[in-house]
């Protein structure tokens, strides 16, 4: 059965709300791309994600900052499509928007985005765990 974009995002979001890449992880192709607005270059390996986010992870565990990865749907790009809403600190405090691509069974792009604005987004209240 073929992985959807929606399923790849929710797996992202467990990830994001518990700290732990045990729910994604498995979905990552090989050659899976990471790219965000806010970093220069795109991590273009299932390894470079890996060794990117891990450290990340636990450096918000040790702030003991909090984090919300939620559902939702957003109009961008010609489609209205899934993706994950992220706040930082309190659910109003918007941050950015995950959009996915998945190819078979395996996820090949992550995109973290401010544009579009993640408050343009309809949201779920869907806060996977």
């Amino acid at each position: 059965m073929p992985l959807t974009e929606k399923a790849a995002l929710r797996a992202y979001a467990k990830m994001m709300n518990t700290l732990n890449t045990k729910h994604l992880e498995p979905l990552l192709a090989d050659d899976f791309t990471y790219e965000s607005q806010h970093v220069f270059q795109p991590l273009e390996s299932k390894k470079a994600f890996l060794d990117y986010i891990r450290p990340k992870l636990i450096t918000i565990q040790q702030a003991k900052a909090t984090f919300f990865a939620e559902m939702g749907t957003v109009a961008a790009y010609g489609k209205n499509q899934s993706c994950v809403i992220l706040a930082q600190n309190d659910k109003a405090n918007l941050v950015g928007l995950v959009l996915a691509k998945v190819e078979g069974e395996l996820l090949k792009r992550i995109d973290l985005c401010i544009v579009p604005a993640p408050q343009s987004a309809e949201r779920s209240g869907e806060y996977p765990t």
